[in-house]
């Protein structure tokens, strides 16, 4: 089973290697990051682990055994104790149930190591999968608004 750890520098070649395999899977449902994340992974990178240090964002990877990343979860724009949730798990680790267990996980250090009090996400409606993660760790949708263009939920949950 694959363990979540906070991204650190040496996660950077299985971390690059990740957001490749999967590109075009996540770009079914969430945008495309662009040819200019990948080029500049290695700066974009470094970039993140200030954030983390700085307590803005705290960024988490899913590792196997083997050391491959088979997904992220990440808490972004910390602020008021409370921030942002996104996910992607990879196409070949979909559908096992990694997601839901790795954002319960999250959902917990967000108390214990992060002293959040509550997270926010959202969702495009044809994403069906992510709404029933975020349902099923206790988020509740609170609106609709539109999100790349598309039609999209948004949840918080209260943490407590």
């Amino acid at each position: 089973m694959p363990h979540l750890e906070l991204v650190r520098a040496d996660h950077a070649e299985a971390l690059l290697a990740f957001e490749r395999e999967n590109r075009a899977y996540f770009a079914a449902v969430i945008p495309d990051r662009g040819d200019q994340y990948f080029a500049e992974f290695a700066a974009r990178h470094a970039q993140l682990l200030e954030w983390q240090a700085a307590g803005t964002d705290y960024f988490h990877v899913l590792v196997t055994d083997t050391g491959e990343i088979v997904g992220r979860v990440n808490l972004v724009e910390v602020k008021d104790a409370s921030a942002e949730l996104g996910y992607r798990i990879a196409e070949a680790a979909a559908g096992r149930g990694l997601a839901t267990a790795a954002v319960a996980e999250v959902r917990k250090l967000a108390v214990t190591a992060y002293g959040l009090t509550s997270l926010r996400a959202k969702v495009t409606l044809d994403n069906p999968a992510s709404h029933r993660v975020l349902e099923r760790n206790g988020f509740v949708a609170t609106g609709e608004r539109m999100l790349n263009g598309k039609p999209a939920v948004t949840y918080l949950c209260e943490l407590g």
